[in-house]
C-alpha cells in the first residue's frame, strides 16, 4: 500500500523501538521520513535506512524541536504527520514512596513536555496546509492502574492522553486530527531492560495480557500508519488502544 505517498512524517525517538519500526513502515507506504533522536548513531542509521533525513533532537529543548520541524518543512515542503513518540522509563521512576523529584521531573520533561512542544510546533504548519495527522504515544497505563508502579511514567502518559484528546477536539475543523496511541507492553529495548533488571516484575506484566505475549514494534507501527493515513479520516481525539486486550481483561485465559 502507498497510503502515504508524497507525505512528510516527523518521528521523534525514531532511532529505535516503536519509532524505528514506524519509520520503516511509513517509508514503505510512501512517506518521506524525518527522524528526530538524541542518539546520533541510531538516528542517522534509521534515516539512512529509510532514505530520509536525520535531525539530532533533544525533545525537551524548545529550540531543537523547532529546528526539527523546520528542517522537515524546508527539506520536503510540508509537515503532514507528526508522530511524537520519544519517551523514557528509567529505573528510578518507581513507587511514589521511592521516586525522587529529579526522576519525576526528568520523566515528565521527556514524556509529556516534549509532546506539548512537538504539538505546539507542528500545528501551525498543518494549519497553513489545512490538514495533518498528529499521533502522540501515550500508553495503556494512561487508562489503567498498576501495583508495579512507575508513577511519573504513568502520570506523564495520562497527560499525553488528555492533551491529545483536547487538541483533537480543538483543531478538528481545521483538518488536523490528533490521536493518542496507547500501546500495551511492547518488545522494545525499554521493556528488555526491565526484564534484565527485574525479571519477576516484568513477568507479572505478561500474565495480564490476554493474547499471552508482548506486542512487536511492527504491530504498533501498523497502527501508526493507519492513524497517519486517510483510512482513519474520521478518527480524532481518540484513545487508540493497541494492547493485546489488557485494558479489557478481568481474568485472562489459562
Amino acid at each position: 500500500m502507498q497510503r502515504l505517498e508524497g507525505r512528510v512524517a516527523v518521528i521523534t525517538g525514531g532511532g529505535s523501538g516503536i519509532g524505528l519500526a514506524s519509520a520503516r513502515r511509513l517509508a514503505s507506504e510512501g512517506a518521506r521520513v524525518v527522524v528526530g533522536d538524541v542518539d546520533e548513531a541510531a538516528g542517522t542509521a534509521a534515516a539512512e535506512e529509510v532514505g530520509g533525513l536525520f535531525v539530532r533532537t533533544d525533545v525537551t529543548s524548545e529550540a531543537e524541536v523547532a529546528a526539527l520541524f523546520a528542517a522537515a518543512h524546508d527539506t520536503y515542503g510540508s509537515v503532514d504527520v507528526a508522530f511524537n513518540n520519544a519517551g523514557i522509563s528509567p529505573p528510578d521512576d518507581d513507587s511514589i514512596l521511592e521516586t525522587g523529584l529529579d526522576a519525576w521531573w526528568r520523566v515528565q520533561q521527556v514524556n509529556l513536555t516534549s509532546v506539548f512542544l512537538c504539538c505546539r510546533t507542528a500545528i501551525p504548519y498543518m494549519q497553513r496546509q489545512g490538514k495533518g495527522s498528529i499521533i502522540n504515544t501515550a500508553s495503556f497505563v494512561a487508562v489503567m492502574g498498576a501495583a508495579t508502579s512507575q508513577i511519573s511514567y504513568s502520570a506523564s502518559k495520562g497527560g499525553v492522553l488528555s492533551m491529545s484528546r483536547e487538541l483533537g477536539v480543538q483543531f478538528a475543523r481545521e483538518g488536523i486530527r490528533v490521536n493518542a496511541l496507547c500501546p500495551g507492553p511492547v518488545n522494545t529495548p525499554l521493556l528488555q531492560e526491565l526484564f534484565a533488571s527485574d525479571p519477576a516484575r516484568a513477568a507479572r506484566r505478561l500474565v495480564h495480557v490476554p493474547l499471552g505475549r508482548f506486542a512487536e514494534p511492527e504491530e504498533i507501527a501498523a497502527a501508526v500508519a493507519f492513524l497517519a493515513s486517510d483510512d482513519s479520516s474520521f478518527i480524532t481525539a481518540s484513545t487508540f488502544l493497541v494492547d493485546g486486550g489488557i485494558s479489557g481483561a478481568y481474568v485472562t485465559p489459562e
